[in-house]
C-alpha cells in the first residue's frame, strides 16, 4: 500500500514543499515545474494554454517569472486581462499544483536586467524577425534575429496555490496570499 508523503501531512509542510518544487524547476531542467502550463484569456475571451519555462521562483515575495516574445499572443492577452493560471503535474509525487496570479509584463529598460541573463544562443527566441504565429510558406521559412526590444518578462504575483495530492487518501489544500499562506484543507 502506498504511504502518505511526509510533506503532505500538514499545511506548512505542504506549502514549503510546493515552493521547493517550484524553485527546483528553475534550476533542474528535468523537474516537472521546469515546464509548467500557462493559461491566459485571449482578448476574445477564449482560454489559451501553452507550455512555458519557469525562470525564477521567490517564495518570500510569492512571485514567479517567465520570459516570452513581446509579440506573442500571451502578451496581447495579458495586456487585456492581466491574470493567468499556471499548472504543474508531478506524476512521480502524484501532485497537481494550480496557481492563480496577477501578471505584470516588463519590457524595454524594465526587462534589461533579465535580458542580461539570457544566454546568447537563446536570445533568438526573442526576435525582430517574423512574429510568433505569423503564417509562412514552409516550416522553416523564417529567420530570427535576437532583439532585446522583442523580449518580455512575465512577473506573476501568486494569489492562490491549489495543491492536490493523489495519495492513498487524496488530500487537497488551498493557500492564498490573502490569508498569509496559512492554508486550508479542502475536499479533493
Amino acid at each position: 500500500m502506498q504511504t502518505l508523503h511526509p510533506w503532505a501531512e500538514t499545511l506548512p509542510q505542504l506549502h514549503d514543499h510546493l515552493w521547493a518544487r517550484l524553485i527546483r524547476g528553475v534550476h533542474d531542467r528535468h523537474a516537472p515545474a521546469r515546464h509548467p502550463t500557462l493559461a491566459t484569456v485571449s482578448p476574445s475571451g477564449m482560454p489559451q494554454a501553452r507550455t512555458v519555462v519557469l525562470r525564477s521562483a521567490d517564495k518570500q515575495a510569492a512571485t514567479l517569472t517567465l520570459y516570452t516574445d513581446v509579440h506573442s499572443d500571451k502578451v496581447k492577452a495579458l495586456h487585456t486581462t492581466p491574470v493567468a493560471a499556471l499548472h504543474v503535474w508531478d506524476g512521480t509525487a502524484h501532485l497537481q499544483t494550480r496557481i492563480e496570479a496577477s501578471v505584470t509584463v516588463l519590457t524595454g529598460d524594465t526587462a534589461h536586467e533579465h535580458w542580461q541573463r539570457v544566454p546568447e544562443h537563446s536570445r533568438s527566441a526573442y526576435s525582430s524577425g517574423p512574429t510568433p504565429g505569423e503564417p509562412i510558406t514552409d516550416a522553416l521559412a523564417y529567420t530570427k534575429t535576437p532583439d532585446q526590444q522583442a523580449f518580455a518578462v512575465l512577473l506573476l504575483q501568486v494569489n492562490t496555490i491549489d495543491a492536490l495530492h493523489l495519495g492513498p487518501q487524496h488530500r487537497r489544500a488551498l493557500f492564498t496570499r490573502e490569508d498569509g499562506w496559512a492554508g486550508q484543507w479542502v475536499v479533493p
